[in-house]
């Protein structure tokens, strides 16, 4: 019995390790793609839905996809109503696992292909890079996943042997009930539905137990899923939270379907329907699409009724803080969490830059602009970086470079608005037309940076920096016709020597914001911009 314990733990070990490898290598693949695919392709409740599905197949793994669909709510990148369609998908995608284990992994043996894959994979690791070794993780990953199976089948064929499980196999309520306490308890042992499912088939196909208690099972570690969700949306944004209540409902609701009408209607099918002579792995895993499906069906055509209800369970808090995005659950994706950390700080430099606007067209001092929210903001995003592990993906990478960066322009511009009191003599003595160029610049920056893209827009840049050169060029006249107007008695000598240095302020101001433009329009790095 010793030996059959350590068998199944290392079983279930390496099918999770495997899962484990190739969930995150392809997660580091997609970077920032899988962010824009979904923005893209979730306009729709149906379009959700499917790319749900797609990237849970591509992942094999709804835990990720629920755990990434709450940290792109937490980061802004998906709405709520989006992700109502991306989880339903996600719970369809998962079942493919179960088929790949019951068509593959318990067919025949594939030690002896799943051996060459892990070294490989290794090698691809060890020698390649970027891509090619994030592809032999996935491939090292894929190849332990079976051995896994494998190890699982044979610890699951010695457990039928010495342990008798048939007083758990009758049709009585509280039997089948604690079974499916079994299966939520399995999942949520083992943090994963996949390796759960897998560890009931081979369980099935070793004899250990019958096709109505692997029913029952499979029935509970669906609801088992539920337990990671919330785990992340604690702390999280109202939207995420909402988003982990939508999988708590859409599993727990399809789970009670499941286990009164489809549960019984299998059973039915295989004593005297269609079902009659196949094999119970396949039965099984035919029953967790089944399972998914009919809960889509179920939910998909009151998805706006779902919403309206989570949003009167769970009401909005007002947060004006832009560190909200600041998700730590998207760190197994680090361009989505490198585009959260500068979505909070495009944000917020927006808010701050709109108090220097208010302040020019004379709605508040100079001396009332608050750097403060930035400060607080840049410490925030100080923390979570400190906190992201290094991403392996040379893409990733570079976007941290370039985020790292990014604060510096945003540091250097936040020790020029220290310094905004200078707004007022600037106000009272700068040249109209110039000043209201000044704030039309600023205006459009302050948009752009409020509903930020993945890159400002190139012509845009070119005007704003443009328009610091402009600045830049006329500087040396702008100065000599202040000390000519201090000369002929126009203006005092104390108010000229402030008004000049007001305009080498605003110089600095508008050539910081250009170098941070630039940085902000460009996919690769402006070396005129490098040093701030």
């Amino acid at each position: 019995m010793q030996q059959i314990i350590i068998q199944l733990s290392g079983g279930i070990g390496l099918f999770l390790l495997g899962m484990s490898l190739m969930t995150d290598s392809l997660k580091a693949m997609a970077g920032e793609s899988l962010r824009q695919w979904l923005g893209r392709f979730t306009g729709s409740p149906t379009k959700a839905m499917m790319s749900g599905i797609g990237f849970t197949l591509v992942v094999q793994s709804s835990t990720a996809t629920t755990l990434a669909t709450i940290g792109f709510v937490s980061a802004g990148v998906l709405s709520f109503t989006q992700a109502i369609g991306v989880i339903i998908g996600a719970n369809i995608g998962t079942t493919s696992t179960g088929w790949m284990v019951a068509l593959l992994g318990l067919k025949f043996s594939v030690s002896m292909i799943a051996l060459p894959m892990v070294g490989v994979g290794a090698m691809m690791k060890l020698l390649g890079k970027n891509t090619t070794a994030l592809l032999g993780l996935a491939l090292a990953g894929f190849g332990l996943l079976f051995i896994g199976i494998d190890f699982l089948q044979s610890a699951m064929a010695g457990f039928a042997e010495q342990v008798d499980l048939s007083r758990w196999s009758n049709d009585d309520l509280m039997t089948r009930l604690i079974l499916v306490l079994i299966g939520i308890v399995m999942t949520i042992l083992l943090q994963s539905s996949s390796a759960a499912i897998t560890a009931t088939l081979a369980a099935l196909a070793g004899g250990a137990i019958d096709l109505p208690q692997a029913l029952a099972l499979v029935i509970g570690q669906n609801i088992g899923t539920v337990a990671t969700a919330v785990l992340a949306a604690i702390g999280a944004t109202v939207s995420a939270q909402r988003t982990a209540a939508v999988h708590v409902v859409f599993n727990v609701v399809t789970a009670v379907v499941a286990f009164f009408v489809l549960m019984p209607a299998v059973l039915w099918q295989v004593r005297d329907g269609v079902l009659v002579g196949w094999e119970n792995v396949l039965i099984i895993a035919l029953f967790h699409t089944a399972f998914s499906v009919m809960g889509a069906m179920l939910f998909m055509p009151f998805t706006h009724q779902l919403q309206r209800l989570l949003e009167w369970m769970i009401p909005e808090r007002i947060d004006a803080s832009n560190t909200h995005y600041l998700d730590e659950s998207l760190f197994s994706m680090p361009a989505v969490a490198i585009g959260a950390a500068k979505q909070a700080l495009c944000q917020t430099t927006a808010s701050v830059l709109n108090q220097v606007i208010r302040a020019y067209r004379a709605e508040i001092s100079g001396s009332q602009v608050d750097g403060a929210p930035l400060d607080d903001c840049l410490q925030k995003v100080d923390n979570y970086l400190k906190k992201m592990p290094v991403p392996q993906a040379q893409s990733d990478q570079e976007n941290l470079m370039r985020l790292l960066q990014l604060i510096v322009y945003i540091r250097v511009l936040r020790e020029d608005l220290t310094h905004a009191a200078f707004i007022d003599v600037l106000r009272d003595h700068m040249d109209p037309a110039q000043m209201q160029q000044v704030i039309d610049q600023f205006e459009m920056l302050t948009a752009y940076l409020a509903d930020m893209p993945r890159w400002l827009p190139e012509q845009f840049a070119q005007g704003f920096v443009h328009f610091g050169d402009s600045m830049k060029a006329q500087k040396t006249d702008a100065r000599f016709a202040i000390i000519e107007q201090s000369a002929l008695s126009q203006t005092h000598v104390a108010q000229a020597l402030d008004l000049i240095v007001a305009h080498r302020w605003l110089d600095r101001l508008v050539k910081h914001s250009a170098k941070m433009v630039r940085l902000l329009a460009m996919p690769t790095e402006d070396e005129e911009y490098a040093n701030p």
